[in-house]
């Protein structure tokens, strides 16, 4: 295969302006909440700055069970920032994210007067199907949630996978991480002066259950925030966890669109949803490196696809993955390691159908650290 490989590498260097996509990559951060949520504090106005500040080109606000933010006329563009409003679907468990819908799931209404109450759980098979014959898109919150007991944080982790028909899950969520490290009072303190040095990324059984879930049909991988801007007490002390402009330093999703944002806020939310719902995305931790730069396809002499996409594989395939800066690139397949390599590419050959998807991590402070996280490209 090596030899084979070696010739279809140099004949597509040689075509390589043929084959290589031209998409336009947007960061953009999913899942968080405003003063318009009974646990958010900071105004939608403010969230936006912080957006701006922080390079983000678009924002998907999640407040708790409503759409009265979309009402009140904040959805739209703030001079290149889009804000994208949907909502997070709030039962005592099963947090669902859905975008693209122009009302609440009316059932969860009263969670807005008695949040996380046990009597307020519906079927989670039925909002989702709810959110599909709205025409929305929808996603699995934080599915491996734990909490922390130590500091009175409870579990709002997903405990029904027989549903079906969401769009995707989320792999990687910032709190969820962030809160895992709170085990003690210097574990808290650490984590919350310096919660870049202390996550981990996302959690192996998420990702084990994700690859599953992708071998039967796409599931398509978001990454979260969950940032309500709180303030909590510890020892007496007030403690802000954390002001947007610093949260939107962590992580985000980036979509890759052929065309380019338009400025016509109705055009541009369909351009996001779209993205979203091809998988054409990927999850990106930015504190210590942009990722803006990041590209993953697989290639022949007839076709080229990218992360979302479905590649016919006929007989030899090349997988080139490239990066905006040195890392420890992990190319995966089928849930297990297919090829690692440092550097700021990878290219190698492929002669199996499977599902491919990418990790790279950064040596950052004496270890690799989390980085880039690919939805697959499907080998058929």
């Amino acid at each position: 295969m090596f030899v084979r490989e070696e010739i279809l590498i140099e004949r597509l260097k040689e075509d390589r302006h043929t084959f290589i996509l031209k998409l336009n990559d947007y960061a953009g951060v999913i899942h968080l909440h405003s003063d318009y949520s009974h646990d958010g504090r900071t105004s939608i106005l403010e969230i936006v700055e912080a957006a701006r500040a922080n390079g983000i080109d678009f924002v998907m606000l999640t407040d708790h069970d409503w759409l009265q933010a979309k009402h009140d006329g904040y959805e739209r563009s703030y001079d290149g920032v889009h804000l994208f409003i949907g909502i997070e679907v709030t039962p005592r468990y099963n947090h669902y994210l859905a975008f693209g819908i122009d009302e609440p799931l009316i059932t969860c209404d009263l969670s807005w007067i008695f949040p996380y109450e046990d009597e307020q759980d519906i079927s989670p098979q039925f909002y989702i199907d709810w959110v599909r014959s709205k025409g929305g898109l929808g996603f699995i919150a934080h599915p491996d949630h734990e909490g922390a007991p130590r500091f009175h944080v409870k579990q709002f982790s997903w405990n029904d996978w027989t549903v079906t028909g969401y769009t995707g899950i989320g792999i990687w969520d910032f709190m969820t991480d962030w809160q895992s490290r709170l085990k003690g009072y210097p574990s808290a303190l650490l984590s919350y002066y310096f919660p870049a040095y202390m996550l981990c990324g996302p959690k192996k059984e998420t990702l084990k259950r994700w690859d599953e879930l992708n071998r039967t049909r796409k599931v398509v991988g978001i990454g979260e925030l969950d940032n309500h801007s709180t303030i909590k007490k510890l020892l007496g002390i007030q403690f802000h966890i954390f002001p947007f402009s610093k949260a939107f330093r962590f992580i985000r999703t980036h979509i890759l669109s052929e065309a380019k944002f338009l400025e016509e806020d109705k055009l541009d939310r369909a351009m996001i949803l779209s993205a979203l719902r091809r998988g054409r995305a990927y999850i990106a931790f930015e504190y210590f490196e942009s990722a803006r730069g990041f590209s993953f396809v697989i290639m022949d002499e007839s076709e080229v696809a990218t992360m979302g996409d479905e590649f016919f594989l006929d007989d030899l395939a090349i997988v080139q993955i490239e990066l905006p800066a040195k890392g420890k690139i992990r190319l995966i397949k089928d849930g297990e390691l297919f090829r690692e390599e440092v550097g700021m590419e990878l290219t190698c050959g492929i002669d199996e159908t499977g599902i491919y998807r990418v990790e790279v991590y950064l040596w950052r402070a004496f270890k690799y650290r989390p980085w880039i996280f690919s939805n697959p490209i499907y080998a058929r």
